[in-house]
């Protein structure tokens, strides 16, 4: 898979579209992820990349069904939306499977043992917290 993250990216835009503020969420929680998985080397880059852009991915499905959004929501509508994105970009199955397990689990006590959860959901408590300043 050629220059993976500039795809992801792509895809984000292409599916968010004018909703900015999702958009920044995804890059700075994907900012962090990435500094964070500098002192974890047992984290694949991929699978990391593609959690943290899309980890989000549930609240415009959630937002659209239900007019709101929470953590239960996002875990449950987020796999699918995800699942489509990463195959439209040719994404490896067997990643895909990881990062759709990440993303149905960011919100929730953990069910995985995988280094890019933990990653993840320390950068998404950094970028939440700081938002909510």
């Amino acid at each position: 898979m050629e220059y993976p993250r500039a795809q992801l990216v792509r895809a984000l835009v292409a599916y968010f579209g004018d909703d900015n503020r999702r958009i920044e969420h995804a890059l700075r929680v994907f900012y962090h992820a990435e500094r964070i998985a500098e002192e974890h080397p047992e984290c694949d880059t991929e699978i990391l990349v593609a959690a943290a852009l899309l980890h989000d991915v549930g609240i415009k499905v959630s937002e659209e069904k239900h007019g709101y959004n929470n953590g239960k929501t996002q875990e449950q509508y987020g796999p699918p939306v995800a699942q489509e994105l990463l195959e439209s970009i040719g994404f490896p199955a067997d990643k895909t499977q990881v990062v759709t397990d990440i993303i149905g689990n960011h919100h929730s006590r953990s069910k995985y043992d995988y280094p890019e959860l933990a990653v993840l959901k320390a950068a998404d408590l950094i970028v939440n917290r700081d938002e909510k300043v």
